[in-house]
């Protein structure tokens, strides 16, 4: 099997391409603006005619886009995230038709989540954020364009190699550093919020089983935690793995909060439907994420 990755060097990408490299039968293809990717794409400016180029020449069975956009101005976001989908889609419809598409999309999609109410696919999508609102358009390029495609929304990914850009990489750059000063304060956002957390390696298993998985598959799928937790835990278990002996400070002027999810003070996915679809469940719990992350970032440590 053939599958070609675009967006293969970001944070989700990356446990995704090498998920799927160890695929027995797989020959995995890279696509992006890397110089060291086998095939040249940029979504956000090719017209689609050169990406339908670059597709039948990939020929590929199958084709997984990780490719977005989670920060940058309205314009960054859409050219990313909304028009990047739609001239895939385009170009997949006159170069690879039957080429299976699995895309990533976003749980901040359906913006404000209602307490004790986990949100299913059936939901309706109201983002109140131009992220969310973007990755949003991306969905429905996908479920509209004919193809045998099946949008992943994905939850807040969590786990080894977060980036400094989510709240649990800044908080894991802050700790680094500060870890063994009695007198280190660490001024953080507001961390009362709840969220459905999922660890990026569950993620790529779903990424996996959406690949391999039977047509027809669902239009939307969630991949969550399944369970709404408190930020707060992410911030206090990360402290503890970092033996942290100053003192965390949490307040609504510190330097924790998310752009991305912004008025949105709980959310948490209804995962029984990737259980069906494709046998999906979470395997690692929140601990389990934020000990590999902390593991991985004691990695980086010189």
């Amino acid at each position: 099997m053939r599958i070609l990755v675009l967006g293969g060097t970001g944070y989700l990408g990356r446990h995704v391409a090498e998920r799927l490299r160890a695929l027995p039968g797989a020959h995995l293809l890279a696509a992006g603006r890397d110089g060291a990717a086998e095939f040249g794409a940029d979504l956000a400016r090719d017209r689609p005619e050169r990406l339908a180029e670059t597709l039948a020449a990939a020929a590929p069975d199958a084709v997984v886009n990780c490719a977005g956009a989670t920060g940058g101005d309205a314009v960054t976001l859409a050219e990313t995230n909304a028009r990047g989908p739609a001239v895939l889609c385009a170009a997949l419809r006159a170069a690879a038709p039957t080429a299976r598409l699995v895309h990533l999309g976003s749980a901040a999609e359906y913006g404000p989540g209602t307490p004790g109410e986990p949100v299913a696919e059936s939901s309706p999508a109201c983002p109140v954020t131009p992220y969310g609102a973007t990755k949003l358009a991306g969905t429905l390029a996908v479920t509209s364009a004919a193809l045998d495609a099946v949008v992943l929304r994905v939850g807040n990914p969590v786990g080894p190699g977060a980036p400094p850009a989510s709240l649990p990489g800044r908080l894991a750059a802050l700790l680094g550093p500060a870890a063994r000063d009695p007198d280190a304060v660490l001024r953080l956002g507001d961390l009362s919020a709840h969220r459905d957390f999922v660890d990026v390696r569950d993620v790529a298993r779903a990424v996996e089983s959406a690949v391999t998985a039977p047509a027809p598959l669902p239009p939307v799928l969630n991949i969550g935690g399944g369970q709404a937790l408190p930020v707060r835990r992410v911030a206090h278990g990360l402290a503890r793995l970092a033996g942290f002996r100053g003192r965390l400070e949490e307040g609504a002027g510190g330097a924790a909060g998310s752009a991305r999810s912004a008025a949105v003070s709980w959310q948490c996915s209804d995962i029984s439907a990737a259980a069906d679809a494709l046998g999906w469940r979470p395997v690692h719990s929140l601990d389990d994420s934020l000990a590999a992350l902390w593991a991985a970032t004691l990695e980086r440590v010189p």
